[in-house]
Order: structure tokens, then sequence, then C-alpha cells
């Protein structure tokens, strides 16, 4: 793994799920690894991972959605390895709720996070990068960056936009050895139900849409729990192998759930892939 011992890598949303796998997996293949989070409370799981095993793992308090924070914590890392290689933006949560359902205040709520969040980190790591004519930015996306489900429409927004700042990028940064990566998993055994939150009205029974939201969240629930469900691990694999490929793919899929969503979009009418999303999600 040679040079990888003297890498830098920072994983934004690392206390729990993708985040928390990716991290400890790019540790493990020796980079010398910032595992962030907004809430330090919860770095417990992942210290004890690296005290057990000994890993270039380090926490640091980040918080996406604020400029000073981000800015302090990338200063940090900065001033003390002197370098910054690989960037996987992570941070992230689902917000369930029609769009009459949800108000202004959460939907900008959810872009503080999804995508402006990976913009606030991205840009103040970019001119290290830049300097250093090398770099690999990783952003998880999801299948839903590709393709809508009801009641999600605000965070199929964020990741649509995700994918479309990171096809732009990519060709910005190609002149400076910058990398630029898409990962889009499917469903996840992780705790994205837990983590995923609703709006204040969608909540409400007598909501015209509530029927349609309980019947998707128990849709996610049920794919969760079947047994070719991924673990968030898969992902952190799939993250490593494009971060050590000479020529990484821009996009990467994860899951057959994904790859099958994905293939039918691309390749049947709207009005039948429409049908195929009632039938699972909807219905």
């Amino acid at each position: 793994m040679g040079m990888q011992n003297e890498k830098v890598a920072l994983v934004t949303g690392s206390s729990s799920g993708i985040g928390l796998e990716t991290a400890v997996m790019l540790a493990n293949a020796g980079f010398k690894t910032y595992a962030s989070m907004r809430n330090l409370d919860k770095s417990k799981n992942i210290r004890e991972i690296a005290d057990k095993n000994n890993l270039p793992l380090y926490v640091i308090q980040l918080d996406v959605r604020d400029d000073g924070s981000v800015k302090d914590a990338i200063t940090k890392i900065v001033t003390a390895e002197k370098r910054f290689d690989v960037l996987v933006n992570n941070a992230g949560y689902g917000l369930f709720g029609s769009v009459e359902d949800m108000s202004m205040v959460e939907i900008k709520a959810q872009f503080e996070t999804n995508f402006f969040g990976v913009v606030r980190v991205t840009q103040q790591v970019l001119p290290v990068m830049r300097n250093q004519r090398y770099g690999t930015i990783v952003n998880v996306s999801s299948v839903g960056g590709r393709i809508g489900l009801p009641v999600l429409s605000a965070y199929h927004s964020t990741k649509f936009a995700l994918e479309g700042l990171s096809e732009s990028i990519a060709f910005e940064l190609e002149s400076f050895g910058i990398r630029v990566i898409i990962i889009e998993p499917g469903v996840i055994r992780t705790n994205i139900i837990n983590s995923s939150i609703s709006a204040k009205k969608a909540q409400d029974p007598k909501s015209p849409y509530f029927s349609l939201t309980q019947k998707l969240d128990n849709s996610f629930k049920m794919m969760m729990a079947s047994p070719t469900s991924l673990h968030p691990q898969e992902v952190a694999k799939v993250i490593l192998q494009a971060v050590l490929s000479e020529n990484p793919h821009l996009r990467y899929t994860v899951g057959g759930d994904a790859d099958a969503l994905i293939d039918a979009r691309k390749n049947l009418p709207d009005v039948e892939f429409r049908n195929i999303i009632k039938k699972n999600f909807s219905s």
C-alpha cells in the first residue's frame, strides 16, 4: 500500500452507516483518515474501533451546514498534514413528505446538509488539491439521484443536484489532476430510516398524502429487512476500490436494486417505468 501511508482522507457523516464503514476501511488501507461528524457525542463507536485496531483514524467535529465549522475543520487538517488527498462527501439525511406538506424551512434544511454541505466542504479542500495537482473527491449520491420516488421529492432534488454538480466539476478539475467520483447505492442496511425525518405536516393522519407516505415507509422497511439488502460495508468497499483505481469511473452503482432501477429508467418508456415505481412503492 506504499504511498497510502502518507495520504490524508476526510469522510463526512462518519458517526454510523456508510460514513463509519468508509472511514474505517480507508484507515485500514493506510490512509490517515479524519472521520468527521456534527455531534461528537456519537463518536464512541468509531473511536473504539480505531483504538482496538490501532488505526490511523481520528475524529473531528464538522457541521457541513456551517461555514465556520467547515473552514475550521479543514484548516486543522491541512495545518497538521500539509496535504489533502481524498474527500468523501457522505453527510446527509432523508426528508419524507409530499411537496405540499413540506415547509420551505424543511426543504431548505434538506438542501443545506445534502447539497450545500457538499459545496462548502469541497470549496475548502479544492485550493489544497489544486496546488498539489492531485486529489479525489467522492460524492455519495444515491440511486435516488437518477430516479424519483413519491414523498421524497426534497431528498431526490438534493441528489439530482449533487449529480449535476459532480458532472460539472469533473470537467473543471480534470486538468488539475483531481478526480470526481459519484457513488449511487440502492437500499442499504443502514439507519437511514432512523436518520431520516418526516415533515411536520406529513405526520398528521389528516394529510391527504398520509397513506402514501406510510406505504413508502413500509416499503423501505421491508426492503431493508430483506436478506438481499446490502450492508454499508459493501458501499465502503466500492468507495475504496474507486479511490485506489488509476482510472476510476465517474459513477459507481452499488446493489442489484440500484442497477435494475437505473437500467429500467434508461430502457423503458416513461409510462412503463412509472408503473414499476407505483407498483413497488405506492400501492
